[in-house]
C-alpha cells in the first residue's frame, strides 16, 4: 500500500476547513452569547436603579405635599375682613392648584372653606 506524502488531498483539505470553520462558529456564538448576557444584566441594573430613584422622588414629593397640607391646616385662615383678602386667598389657592401642589378635590374644599 502506497501512502501519499506531502500535502493533504482534496477531501483532507475540505475536512480540515470544515473543522476550522465549525470551531470558529462555535467560539463566535459563545462570545456573542456571553456579550448578550452581560448587556442584558447591565440593562436590568440600570432599570432597577432608575426605579429606585423614581420611588425616592415620589416619596419626597408626597412628603412635600403632606407638609404643605399640614402647614395650610395649621395656618387656618381667619375670617376675611375685606373682599380683597378673599380674592388674594383665592389667587393663592389657584396658584397652588396650577403648580400641582393641590389636587382638584383639595382646591375645591379650600375654596369652599374660604367662601363659606
Amino acid at each position: 500500500m502506497l501512502r501519499r506524502m506531502g500535502r493533504p488531498g482534496l477531501i483532507g483539505m475540505a475536512a480540515r476547513t470544515a473543522v476550522v470553520a465549525g470551531t470558529a462558529t462555535a467560539v463566535a456564538g459563545g462570545v456573542r452569547s456571553h456579550q448578550d448576557a452581560k448587556a442584558n444584566q447591565q440593562y436590568e441594573a440600570q432599570q432597577y436603579e432608575a426605579q429606585q430613584q423614581q420611588a425616592a422622588m415620589d416619596a419626597a414629593a408626597a412628603n412635600a405635599v403632606a407638609q404643605q397640607q399640614a402647614a395650610q391646616a395649621a395656618a387656618a385662615p381667619a375670617p376675611a375682613a375685606a373682599g380683597t383678602d378673599i380674592v388674594a386667598e383665592l389667587q393663592k389657592l389657584g396658584a397652588l392648584h396650577d403648580q400641582g401642589i393641590l389636587s382638584d378635590d383639595e382646591f375645591a374644599a379650600a375654596k369652599a372653606k374660604l367662601l363659606g
